[in-house]
């Protein structure tokens, strides 16, 4: 998010649908609210499908807040904004309706995975992750994360781990050895 947030401007093409909107105010939000990976297998095998489907039911419980299976404009809104981010309550029920199979309104786990897992260009993808990288880095523009603003994300998101858990975290991933995580290490964290 440019500004750590995104805008609320009419669409001008169909990458910006609200849909497209939604997704990416998302993706950094799953990939941030899942425990850290014991290990990483970048192979496209059938247990990583399952993976998928594990953390997106994790996600989906996160955003079913009163737990009735079902995810409502609302709740929708509450976490978008929870993770820092914009969604009006309009652009909520709109991304709703597009995926919204039994037409209650609501999204249900099902619903959910189509929502999150519509196509995505490769260019959106890197966006996402910029616009993830974004909310994590140390200072707006510095370029890097390190343990203490990793830390600070994870308590707003309300993931709260230690000092040690987020040096830990940032070691898995640190391909130069400096201590911190450059864009390119997030990537490769991220996916």
């Amino acid at each position: 998010m440019k500004s750590h947030s995104v805008s609320s401007s009419p669409p001008t093409s169909a990458n910006s649908s609200p849909l497209a909107r939604l997704r990416r105010k998302l993706s950094p939000r799953k990939s941030h609210d899942k425990p850290p990976p014991t290990n990483v297998n970048n192979s496209t095998s059938a247990p990583n499908v399952v993976d998928d489907n594990n953390d997106l039911r994790w996600v989906f419980n996160y955003f079913d807040e009163n737990g009735d299976g079902k995810i409502s404009p609302a709740e929708l809104q509450s976490c978008i904004t929870s993770a820092g981010g914009k969604l009006s309550i309009e652009e909520a029920e709109t991304a709703i309706r597009f995926c919204d199979m039994d037409g209650d309104g609501l999204l249900g786990f099902q619903d959910f995975i189509c929502l999150m897992t519509g196509s995505v260009s490769e260019e959106e993808k890197t966006e996402d992750l910029r616009q993830a990288f974004g909310l994590y880095e140390n200072e707006p523009g510095s370029g890097f994360i390190t343990h203490t603003s990793l830390k600070r994300v994870l308590s707003r998101l309300g993931e709260s781990r230690s000092i040690n858990d987020c040096k830990a975290i940032i070691r898995t991933f640190d391909l130069n050895g400096d201590g911190v995580l450059s864009f390119n290490e997030f990537s490769v964290m991220m996916r």
